[in-house]
C-alpha cells in the first residue's frame, strides 16, 4: 500500500494538541494549521481516538485533547494508528519464475524491505510528540516570534 499523508496529519494534530495542552482544540483549528479540510482531520482524529491517543468533548468549549502526556506518545504510535500494511510496496503480481532475477527478486526484496521498515519503526519509536513540540519552539524562537 505505501505510506500516505495520514501519518503526517496525525503527527501534526498530536503536536498541536501537545503545544496547546492547556485547552482543547477543535478539528477546524487543527485543519486551519494544516491548510486542510476539517472532515479529513476528524477522520484522522477518530483513528487517534480509537488508538487511545486523543479524546474529544462535545458542545460549547468542546474539542480534542491528548489522552497521554506528549512524552508518552511516539511517532510510531501515531503511525500505527493511521497506517495500514507495509510502507514499501511489494510486487503487485508474481514475477516470472523462468527468469533468474524474477524467481528470486520477491525473496530478496522482502528481506531488504522488512529491514528498512524495522529501521523506520525504530526511528519513529525513538521520537516523542514532546520532542516535536520542543523542536517547534526552538524553530519559532530562532524566527524571533516565540
Amino acid at each position: 500500500m505505501g505510506l500516505s499523508s495520514r501519518s503526517a496529519v496525525a503527527i501534526h494534530a498530536l503536536t498541536m494538541l501537545a503545544r496547546w495542552d492547556d485547552r482543547t482544540l477543535t478539528s477546524a483549528e487543527i485543519a486551519e494549521s494544516l491548510s486542510s479540510n476539517p472532515v479529513l482531520v476528524r477522520r484522522i482524529l477518530g483513528n487517534l481516538r480509537d488508538a487511545d491517543l486523543v479524546w474529544s468533548t462535545e458542545g460549547r468549549g468542546g474539542g480534542w485533547s491528548l489522552v497521554r502526556r506528549p512524552r508518552e506518545i511516539t511517532l510510531l504510535d501515531a503511525y500505527a494508528a493511521v497506517e495500514q500494511g507495509p510502507v514499501l510496496s511489494r510486487h503487485p503480481h508474481s514475477p516470472n519464475e523462468s527468469c533468474e532475477v524474477g524467481r528470486h527478486m520477491r525473496g530478496v526484496l522482502e528481506t531488504e524491505f522488512l529491514d528498512a521498515e524495522r529501521a523506520m519503526e525504530q526511528r519513529l519509536a525513538a521520537t516523542t510528540i514532546a520532542d516535536l513540540v520542543q523542536q517547534v519552539l526552538i524553530a519559532e524562537r530562532s524566527r524571533g516570534t516565540a
